[in-house]
């Protein structure tokens, strides 16, 4: 027996195409047409019943209000269905892939966000003693020997917040390094141009002095420009690996040759280590220093501002000044180090107050135990299998920006396939919304004109990458094509359509007021 679908079309591509209907509502489908928090009413009631005199003996006793709160009052439905339907507003990774370049957005095992739950991980105090919490540092201590192990690198500092944050650990550790040894005139830090922003912020926060280093035709690093400007001046190199075009630095080692004969350390940017995790040890490659986002490479959530984890692992150069406090043990269990003693009292100091971000070691050390070794390896080769596959599919429309050998993690293209066709990379972007994808990571890195950098992580099934690649070669043809229309007033179908994003990070509202009421009309 067949399904009766007279009148009622059973496939997507089968209904009409009505872009141009307007509910009478404002809704859109099952999307409903939602108001700020502020405006759904409410400000005469509450959801809670409370007797009209709260006696001064009661419950509440010193806790009571005498102002109001400032929210409307709403039942737990209509604040429930409230922040449902702002979901139903942002793209998350939960719905599609998330393409955004250098960014790493990879699915989140919900088996880690059990682990980060179970009590005596999620309900811990930092001022604990230290003998009541002696699993939690066990797991850091396990945490920062898959990290030392996986790098190759000696020591390890799980302090640090976040990817710049673990810069700044490292060059501090640099900086103390070159004090102790007498070295502190050297006050250049050099970075290539296809650096993360945060790197020369780091370093200039850090005091030092940045110059940039040259890029090849194929997107590596300059080394001739490298020995000309390394000297007695320089304390440090950044470099990233795999770097923002998503190439490997295939001249890494002689980097680090260089940077050493120079009397420099070498600082890599370990924000790509989702690309060579189980497959290359940055310790092998002459790195000195370098952070590792959690985040990005061991799938902890994006924080969206925090909480993060950057933990830096140092060489054995460095090893002696890496900040407290650090991990122990003897026979008489765990414990940290909080003040730094003999040779390690070289140490800068503390990056903050407390230890780190047990939620996220958590999380980290659990995506390590599932994956084990062999299951981070693959890792690796199924993100690089993946935007490898995306260039290929993609490259006969759009132009990728280095089209000679494989790519890393990301492919990445650049505009010259839009050229004449009246469509910029943001026209482009922002027409993928209409389709249901988040745009890909566009004009980064600025050495590529017109970028648009696309890092499909390693979580993506061929059915997905094959449904998002899809969607990109029907818009690139329809560019080409010439249907400006499509792309110059994109997005047609998102809550809001395109904004003033210049407008909206200088001037952004913060903070709702009510609408004055109008005034009355003159008699």
């Amino acid at each position: 027996m067949s399904m009766n679908n007279v009148g009622r079309p059973t496939r997507p591509e089968a209904s009409n195409d009505d872009a141009g209907f307007a509910s009478l509502s404002g809704g859109r489908g099952l999307l409903q047409d939602e108001p700020l928090i502020f405006e759904l009413g409410g400000w005469s009631k509450t959801g809670v019943d409370l007797p009209d005199a709260v006696p001064a003996d009661g419950a509440l006793a010193g806790l009571t209000r005498d102002d109001a709160i400032g929210l409307p009052g709403l039942s737990e439905p209509e604040a429930v269905r409230h922040y449902v339907r702002l979901s139903q507003k942002n793209h998350a990774i939960d719905l599609a892939l998330y393409p955004l370049g250098s960014c790493t957005m990879k699915h989140n095992p919900r088996l880690n966000e059990k682990m980060a739950r179970l009590p005596g991980l999620s309900d811990i105090h930092p001022l604990q003693p230290q003998s009541t919490v002696q699993g939690a540092i066990e797991l850091m201590d396990r945490l920062a020997h898959w990290l030392k192990t996986l790098t190759g690198m000696p020591a390890v500092a799980l302090s640090p917040k976040a990817g710049a944050h673990g810069e700044l650990c490292g060059l501090l550790a640099i900086r103390a390094a070159h004090e102790a040894a007498g070295n502190g005139h050297r006050k250049t830090v050099l970075a290539p141009t296809s650096a993360h922003g945060t790197n020369p912020a780091t370093a200039a926060f850090c005091g030092y002095t940045v110059v940039e280093i040259a890029q090849t035709d194929d997107g590596r690093v300059d080394l001739a420009d490298l020995e000309a400007k390394l000297g007695d001046h320089v304390a440090a190199i950044m470099v990233t690996n795999p770097n923002t075009c998503g190439l490997f630095e295939r001249d890494v080692v002689e980097i680090a040759r260089l940077t050493h004969a120079a009397g420099a350390y070498f600082y890599c940017d370990g924000a790509n280590f989702n690309a060579i995790v189980g497959r290359v040890r940055p310790g092998d490659l002459g790195v000195d220093a370098m952070h590792i986002n959690l985040h990005k490479t061991f799938s902890t959530p994006h924080g969206g501002g925090g909480p993060g984890a950057g933990p830096v692992v140092l060489s054995e150069a460095l090893a002696p000044f890496a900040p407290t406090p650090w991990v122990v043990h003897d026979e008489n269990g765990y414990k940290l180090i909080e003040e730094a003693e003999g040779v390690a009292a070289q140490a800068f100091g503390r990056m903050s107050a407390f230890h780190g971000q047990m939620g996220m070691y958590v999380r980290a050390y659990a995506y390590m135990l599932s994956h084990g070794a062999d299951g981070l390896r693959q890792v690796a080769e199924d993100a690089v299998l993946n935007a490898n596959y995306i260039k290929a599919r993609l490259s006969d429309l759009m132009s990728p920006a280095f089209p000679e050998g494989p790519c890393m993690h990301e492919a990445l293209f650049d505009d010259a396939w839009l050229e004449d066709t009246g469509v910029t990379t943001l026209d482009f972007a922002k027409a993928m919304i209409d389709e249901g994808f988040h745009p890909m990571t566009m004009y980064f890195p600025l050495v590529v004109h017109g970028a648009m950098l696309i890092e499909p992580t390693e979580t993506e099934s061929k059915a997905e990458l094959d449904r998002f690649i899809e969607a990109l070669r029907l818009l690139a043809q329809a560019a080409k094509a010439g249907e400006t229309d499509r792309f110059k007033n994109a997005p047609h179908l998102a809550p809001l359509k395109r904004l003033d994003e210049t407008l909206a990070a200088r001037k952004p509202k913060l903070k709702w007021k009510p609408v004055a009421p109008a005034p009355l009309a003159a008699e």
